[in-house]
């Protein structure tokens, strides 16, 4: 079923109003009026949807309305250091497939590259989310912003968590798996979950650097393990984020 999201503020109890460019996009499909496509309110809640007969714009008029079901139990968000080509999009986008709360942006000391234009990039990366949260529907659009330097990042990533993750490649001891077991132990419903958010930190082409390792165990983040294949700098928060959504029954 085709999707679409419109601003809470355009949601009525029997309509909702489209974008000009959603409105435009349904022109281009050449939608009957019996022919039935979802919109969602950004906010999880998801609208099944007619068209109006409304010549003068692209109404959608409401048939039935229920909580969306592509959102998790519990709230995740990503810390994706800074790489170079499209490393960025495949993270972005695969880390909104598999229900990424947010996904927040930062310079690590060995990252190869850093674009001159941050708005813009994050911006660009922000029209990923949309698209990707259309396709995997989802009941938010995720949110892309930048955290900064990675001191900044480490304020932002402990601020709003019960608990903060820092994969690291160097780490021996400690795998993801029993951290995970550990924090969980005590929450087996879905509320009791989603009131527990998690933050997932994860490096550059060239990893993290020792003294960033010690900044972060000093706030009191957990460093872990992805296993012992060295994962691509893409690949790191794809990976950590489907561990915490198997773990937590949302996978």
């Amino acid at each position: 079923m085709i999707r679409f999201f419109a601003a809470p503020h355009d949601v009525t109890a029997n309509n909702i109003k489209l974008s000009a460019e959603d409105s435009e996009h349904i022109r281009v499909l050449r939608l009957r009026p019996d022919e039935l496509f979802s919109v969602c309110d950004g906010n999880g809640t998801d609208y099944i949807c007619r068209l109006s007969l409304n010549k003068k714009e692209v109404i959608a008029d409401i048939v039935d309305k229920f909580q969306s079901l592509g959102e998790p139990s519990v709230k995740c968000r990503v810390f994706i250091a800074y790489s170079k080509g499209d490393r960025l999009d495949y993270a972005v986008q695969k880390s909104v497939e598999l229900g990424a709360f947010e996904i927040i942006l930062f310079e690590s000391g060995r990252c190869v590259a850093v674009p001159r234009d941050i708005p813009k990039k994050t911006a660009r990366l922000q029209r990923i989310a949309l698209e990707t949260a259309k396709q995997s529907n989802r009941g938010i659009i995720p949110k892309v912003t930048s955290a900064g330097k990675f001191d900044k990042m480490i304020e932002e990533a402990t601020r709003h968590s019960a608990l903060t993750l820092m994969c690291y490649e160097c780490e021996d001891d400690m795998h993801i798996k029993p951290v995970l077991e550990q924090h969980f132990s005590d929450f087996h419903g879905q509320k009791d979950q989603n009131n527990k958010p998690v933050s997932v930190i994860t490096g550059p082409e060239g990893g993290f650097e020792p003294n960033e390792v010690v900044l972060a165990q000093s706030k009191g983040i957990r460093i872990v393990s992805l296993g012992p294949r060295i994962l691509r700098s893409e690949t790191a928060p794809v990976v950590a984020l489907a561990a915490l959504m198997f773990h937590t029954g949302n996978l």
